[in-house]
């Protein structure tokens, strides 16, 4: 019984119910030689005076009408309470029109091909919402815990901060954490859409609901429960596939006074031409089913397909956004590099030394000095066996300038020309040409002199990322006009960075202001500005962009909270994926809206010219909601994207071809 009543109150429950009555009737119908589907019973050829059985073949069709029209006529009371005029209410007085005059099978087909329309709109839509759906299935239910040094399986909810959690292949990561021991595989594909799994170890940070493809992993739970990026993730989508673009808004806004109008429209012809039935059937072939639902169908879609790709967007109102996207503001560090500078060049000026000992004196005098530029000689110096034990007896920082050392009772400078003559060192062996020539090549160069003496000059740069002429070439496939890099970096580096991947305009030299500035003028240039940065110096261009991007959010709960696009993964290439998956959801919108317009026109067109029946115009009504439903389901197939054929990127190089445009 409780089978029974759960089918029934399913979407397919009703229009299965209703079409055996109408199966049922025209089968009465025939059986006394009637045509079922004319009015008044008109005869096949022959007549039988069976009326009983042409009665119960009429009771038979209005209470399919019955059936399938109570819960038409239910929602549009309900609508009508809430002072809204909705489609339901057209087909209800439609429905009950054909009852009154007698149209039996008109009103039994209105309504059935109406409910028919519902279960397959609801069927359709829900796979649509399969993005979130996946989303929730990949959420964990058990977690493997070590407590009193036994391994306890609780469910993932009752695992504590700081709890060690053990992951076993095959099994999903239930918090967010870092790993703490062993070595494995985890398939991340639902939070950051990379589809091989990644290797993990100590140290790194694994997310809840991605599953262990091989190892074993001991991980320190940092994210519980709704604290995880995975709950984050699908709060995000279920907010953002329910939020409305200004298009949908539009559209019902326009239903409002759309649908009285057919009304007013259908009682006018009625009243003027007398036909009952033309009236009914303007009232069928009116209703705005398949534009009401174009938008808000296509949307869902979009963001769902973004979702399983690491692309999260706010809504349908940033979608649409997005696809207007024209002019794209990238910081230049972190973004289009690496963020992270290496040792590019080891000059020595004094032939009394070697390289190793140019590179071994300047590493040893950074050991003890906090500045950014003091890791990467470092790790050249160690990953070249150079000896870097112990601290120097004495370091000092030159604010501007670089750091004074002392090494084995030994005075190393390590810093800029100013330094040098603060050194009082009069002869640099060229040092001076040297620095200008790496300078022009947009790297920071670094004279080194031991005891008064310049011995040679060492240069770092940030590294390009692979990717990152690729991702600048794919937004100007998808029609992004100007890319701009803003930067607060030197000019000459700047410009280096700009020629090296290509984009179209350079603005360097800026504070986080200036940043805002640019932004502001791109727009006034009649520009839609999506900007991407880092979220903390980039706050207020961020915010005032007309889009604002994050990248690598996944770890990020707050960037996936607040960024208009959140860009799980920590790639490049998924900017111009999200443009181009905004581009064709806003095309599909557009597509959407013409079959409906359409549609309704040329229902109109043959009401009016005669041959539409109110059977017919349902028919081909709902025919149109599913055509659009079919069309937004294309955007959940994923589009390949090929990969950029470049194994690795150099260090920044000297400019080639057409310089961009530079603005300090």
């Amino acid at each position: 019984m409780t089978t029974l009543l759960r089918w029934w109150r399913g979407p397919w429950g009703t229009p299965t119910v209703a079409g055996a009555l109408i199966v049922l009737a025209a089968v009465l119908s025939a059986s006394a030689g009637v045509n079922p589907f004319g009015a008044g019973h008109h005869e096949f050829g022959f007549a039988l005076d069976r009326r009983g059985v042409l009665i119960a073949s009429d009771l038979a069709m209005v209470a399919a009408a019955l059936v399938a029209g109570a819960p038409i006529l239910l929602t549009a009371v309900r609508a009508l309470r809430a002072r809204t005029i909705a489609i339901d209410l057209l087909v209800s007085i439609a429905a009950i029109g054909a009852l009154v005059i007698g149209e039996y099978w008109e009103a039994a087909a209105v309504t059935f091909l109406f409910a028919i329309g519902h279960a397959l709109e609801a069927g359709t839509m829900n796979r649509t919402r399969s993005a979130l759906a996946e989303l929730v299935a990949v959420a964990p239910d058990v977690a493997v815990v070590m407590r009193d040094g036994r391994q306890v399986e609780i469910p993932a909810a009752d695992v504590l901060l700081e709890e060690t959690v053990l992951v076993k292949n095959g099994a999903k990561v239930p918090v967010d954490g870092t790993v703490i021991g062993g070595n494995g595989a985890l398939d991340e594909a639902s939070i950051t859409g990379e589809s091989l799994p990644v290797e993990k170890a100590a140290g790194d940070q694994v997310f809840a609901g991605t599953v262990a493809a091989a190892g074993l992993l001991q991980v320190r739970a940092t994210g519980i429960g709704a604290d995880t990026t995975l709950a984050r993730i699908i709060h995000r989508v279920e907010e953002a596939q329910d939020a409305k673009a200004r298009t949908q808004s539009f559209m019902e806004r326009f239903s409002t006074w759309y649908t009285p109008a057919i009304i007013l429209l259908a009682l006018v012809t009625g009243l003027v031409t007398g036909d009952v039935v033309l009236a009914l059937t303007l009232l069928v072939i009116g209703c705005p089913g398949a534009l009401v639902i174009s938008i808000p169908v296509a949307i869902v879609a979009g963001i769902g397909r973004g979702a399983k790709d690491g692309i999260l967007i706010k809504g349908g109102e940033f979608l649409e956004t997005s696809a207007r996207i024209s002019a794209v503001a990238l910081d230049k560090t972190g973004t289009l590099t690496e963020g992270r500078p290496h040792l590019t060049d080891v000059s020595v000026l004094d032939p009394a030394h070697s390289r190793a000992e140019v590179l071994g004196w300047a590493a040893r005098a950074e050991a003890g000095s906090e500045h950014p530029l003091a890791r990467p000689l470092i790790e050249a110096a160690d990953a070249e066996g150079l000896a870097i034990a112990g601290l120097p007896e004495h370091t000092e920082p030159v604010p501007g300038k670089g750091v004074v050392a002392t090494v084995e009772g030994r005075r190393v400078a390590v810093g800029n020309l100013p330094l040098l003559a603060d050194e009082g060192i009069a002869e640099d062996r060229g040092a001076a040409e040297e620095v200008a020539r790496l300078a022009g090549l947009g790297r920071t160069p670094m004279a080194i002199a031991l005891d008064g003496e310049v011995i040679g000059v060492v240069a770092v740069a940030d590294r390009l990322r692979t990717d990152a002429s690729e991702m600048i070439a794919r937004l100007h496939a998808r029609g992004v006009k100007k890319v701009v890099m803003l930067t607060g970096d030197d000019e000459r580096v700047a410009r280096a960075v700009a020629a090296e991947v290509g984009v179209d305009e350079v603005r360097a030299q800026l504070l986080p202001e200036d940043k805002l500035d640019a932004v502001r003028a791109l727009q006034a240039e009649g520009h839609t500005v999506a900007m991407v940065g880092d979220g903390v110096n980039d706050a207020p261009a961020l915010a005032t962009a007309d889009i604002g991007v994050a990248m690598g959010a996944a770890g990020t709960g707050v960037a996936i909270e607040t960024a208009d696009i959140a860009l799980m993964k920590d790639d490049l290439l998924k900017l111009p994926e999200a443009v181009g998956l905004a581009r064709r959801t806003v095309r599909v919108m557009h597509q959407n809206i013409a079959i409906a317009v359409l549609t309704v026109a040329a229902l109109l067109a043959g009401v009016f010219a005669g041959g539409v029946t109110m059977a017919i115009g349902m028919l081909v009504h709902e025919a149109s909601v599913l055509l659009v439903i079919l069309n937004a389901m294309r955007l959940l197939r994923r589009r390949d994207e090929s990969r950029p054929t470049s194994a690795s990127a150099p260090p920044i190089a000297e400019e080639r071809g057409t310089r961009p445009r530079v603005t300090a």
